[in-house]
């Protein structure tokens, strides 16, 4: 029997999925190769704790808790003994960022019928492998910031500028967002500078993370972040923001006994007819300015 169960586990250990295994008290018994790469935990990070225990921590777009909620998928699954799906939660990673996934779980049952559990698996839903090529393509042509791995300023500036001539040529509309870490001097004077390159990274990766391919985040200078939305509609815009905002709110790192998380504010624009890069970048950033003086942690759209 044990052979078996080792077997199963190698199997296992070879699907691209996160998978792990929760008993009737959701505390986690099984945690795969995959679950480990996705969320950053190690398995001897995760086995007897509580899923609801700052560890994936999921939120919806909304930024709604659902592992200590009715929402919980896996406790449904506990509870009425069938499966649950949803197509898009997000993940609370090791390094802080929050990560895209779809989940499905399904009741786990004894001999006698009886549920003693539930697995879930889950999938990201971003490309990795199309990511770190992008990565690669820009660090060799030095356009990536060392320290966060997204875009530095150069490379937003070269985007802003090929953006503006398809809008002038194809009128295809493009929108920015002008992102400011809230309060991150605190950070650095509380905490050092190590947290704050960590905090800097887990943003980076939540903005990263939580955009399509063709969208692009550089970080523009110090605790400033740009956001370029290709061929968007209008009603885009603030949704887009919205949930970006939610998502780094939503983030945060372990910091000895401490959960640390920051806030952006936001000023969210599209391009227009007559705009340069200088007309656009001030507008935006005039917009997050805005946010900041409006108590910050929001999205201003102008």
């Amino acid at each position: 029997m044990t052979r078996e169960l080792d077997l199963y586990k190698d199997l296992l250990n070879e699907i691209s999925d996160g998978i792990y295994c929760l008993d009737k008290d959701r505390r986690i018994t099984y945690w795969n190769k995959a679950a480990e790469r996705i969320s950053g935990y190690s398995s001897q990070e995760v086995l007897g704790t509580c899923c609801a225990e700052d560890l994936l921590m999921h939120v919806n777009e909304n930024g709604e808790s659902l592992c200590r909620s009715d929402l919980c998928p896996a406790a449904k699954s506990i509870q009425l003994g069938c499966e649950q799906t949803i197509n898009q939660v997000f993940l609370h990673h090791k390094g802080g960022q929050r990560i895209p996934v779809r989940i499905l779980t399904r009741p786990l049952f004894d001999e006698d019928g009886s549920v003693r559990g539930a697995v879930e698996i889950f999938r990201e839903l971003l490309s990795n492998e199309q990511y770190e090529e992008q990565i690669r393509r820009l660090r060799d042509l030095a356009l990536i910031d060392p320290l966060t791995n997204v875009g530095n300023r150069r490379y937003g500036e070269a985007q802003l500028e090929s953006c503006l001539n398809e809008t002038k040529r194809y009128q295809w509309k493009f929108g920015v967002l002008f992102c400011d870490i809230d309060h991150f001097k605190q950070v650095n004077d509380s905490y050092g500078h190590d947290v704050g390159d960590a905090v800097l990274q887990m943003v980076a990766n939540t903005l990263s993370s939580n955009i399509r391919s063709f969208d692009r985040v550089i970080r523009w200078g110090g605790e400033e972040f740009l956001v370029i939305l290709v061929n968007i509609q209008d009603s885009d815009l603030p949704l887009i923001a919205e949930k970006i905002r939610v998502l780094v709110q939503k983030s945060f790192l372990k910091h000895q006994d401490i959960s640390l998380s920051v806030t952006v504010s936001i000023g969210a624009t599209l391009c227009r007819g007559d705009d340069t890069k200088e007309s656009l970048l001030k507008r935006a950033d005039s917009l997050m300015y805005d946010s900041k003086q409006a108590n910050r942690n929001r999205v201003t759209i102008g």
